[in-house]
């Protein structure tokens, strides 16, 4: 199997551009347990902290695949934000609440060490080995995983 890149990047610049073209402010919640965040230490609150990124309250706003970086005021003094893709936890409009909240790399590894589990458990084949071999009637009776509950966020002032 092929490694690809992080999907957050993408996502978390996705998700900043709808809630901005909405007129809505964009908020992120960060992790600032992680050695690579640089925030103010004095606002985070049990190991997060939430950023205003609006473009009204952000100078020099640099989003890419490796990282956020910009420019706030706090307490009316300057300072340099920044922090990788991963430390995100999640990005929201501060007026709805729309926005979406990401997978820890513990999620993630714990879903792939499920999937590694699972695939060696089934050693005989139980399915069709190509779309070709597939009924239609299989494919639309494919079985839809659970939903493990619904993802909440919880908005820290």
């Amino acid at each position: 199997m092929t490694s690809m890149t992080s999907n957050q990047p993408y996502l978390l610049r996705a998700f900043y551009e709808w809630i901005v073209d909405n007129d809505l402010t964009p908020y992120i919640v960060v992790d600032a347990t992680n050695e690579l965040v640089e925030v103010p230490q004095e606002f985070v609150k049990d190991g997060q902290i939430v950023l205003n990124v609006s473009p009204s309250a952000c100078v020099n706003f640099s989003l890419d695949i490796d990282g956020l970086s910009f420019q706030a005021r706090f307490g009316g003094q300057p300072r340099r934000l920044s922090m990788p893709c991963e430390a995100v936890i999640a990005i929201y409009a501060r007026e709805n609440g729309a926005g979406t909240v990401f997978a820890t790399e513990e999620d993630v590894a714990r879903a792939q060490q499920e999937r590694s589990d699972d695939a060696q458990d089934d050693t005989s084949p139980s399915g069709p080995t190509s779309l070709e071999d597939a009924d239609t009637n299989d494919v639309q009776d494919a079985p839809v995983p659970p939903r493990k509950g619904k993802p909440t966020l919880k908005v820290i002032k």
